[in-house]
């Protein structure tokens, strides 16, 4: 079959957001990976729903999909990177994490986005385990709840150095929480070197809401364009097509901001040549 596939504006983070999206329209790309940000449709600015009926609008007129993307660094707080998590101490800050992952679900609703994309954390020093898996189970369960009223998926991705960063773990969050679909990021299987990426394609066929593709070295975790990396992007790609993946391929580099404008097209050319 004929993969679908997106970029996520996150590599292309210099740009404004219209010029991002028509770059990738342009490039030939079937949607966007949309990393909501203070520069990228603030979902705290006061007219976030106004923001959010436009990008809709272009969206549309330009024939793209879009997947919701919530990784942005400093979007919660100005000083501490991601913070605050679905695991952070304090019950204020993880309701402020909640509250921003129930309006990326208002806003996939408006962009009738295929899922959002989030994650649990880093704990924090001085944390307790099962403390932060009570917490994440809670934030997952009003997370999943609100998703559920939108009609949207939530889809969550397991990252290296967090709470939850391998597939495995993930497994141990979806029997308690069996509507979560699983957001898998083919090159963190690399990092973790837990399981193979295209085999975690094949494995998750049936629960994956969006995937990530893109390259990177076994151990480390950088996100590479395609041919810098030790990924095998053929067995990925080949994977995909097997289990008839129809959602979006999201293409995430986001250190390429800088040149945003040649990866962009480079990404999308490396990946028609070896999709069938």
């Amino acid at each position: 079959m004929t993969l679908r596939f997106a970029y996520n504006t996150n590599g292309a983070a210099n740009h404004r957001l219209d010029d991002a999206i028509r770059l990738i329209a342009d490039a030939g790309y079937d949607g966007i990976a949309l990393t909501l940000d203070h520069h990228h449709l603030d979902p705290f600015a006061d007219d976030w729903q106004r923001e959010a009926e436009r990008v809709a609008g272009l969206l549309d007129r330009l024939g793209l999909g879009s997947v919701i993307e919530t990784g942005a660094r400093y979007l919660l707080d100005p000083r501490r990177k991601h913070e605050p998590t679905l695991i952070a101490p304090d019950a204020e800050g993880r309701a402020r994490r909640v509250g921003f992952l129930r309006r990326a679900l208002d806003i996939a609703a408006m962009l009738r986005s295929e899922t959002v994309s989030f994650w649990a954390g880093v704990p924090q020093d001085g944390i307790d385990h099962d403390a932060a898996l009570r917490w994440l189970d809670d934030g997952l369960a009003q997370v999943l709840d609100h998703g559920e009223g939108c009609g949207i998926d939530a889809s969550f991705e397991p990252e290296p150095g967090m709470l939850i960063e391998t597939v495995a773990d993930y497994d141990r969050l979806y029997a308690a929480h069996p509507r979560l679909k699983l957001a898998l990021d083919t090159g963190h299987c690399l990092v973790t070197e837990d399981i193979d990426p295209a085999d975690a394609v094949r494995r998750y066929a049936d629960r994956i809401g969006t995937v990530a593709v893109e390259d990177m070295r076994r151990g480390e975790h950088v996100h590479l364009p395609f041919g810098e990396g030790d990924m095998d992007v053929s067995s990925v790609i080949a994977a995909l097509e097997g289990i008839g993946f129809a959602r979006l391929v999201c293409v995430e580099l986001s250190r390429e901001s800088p040149r945003a404008h040649a990866a962009i097209p480079e990404a999308i050319g490396y990946l028609r040549g070896i999709a069938t």
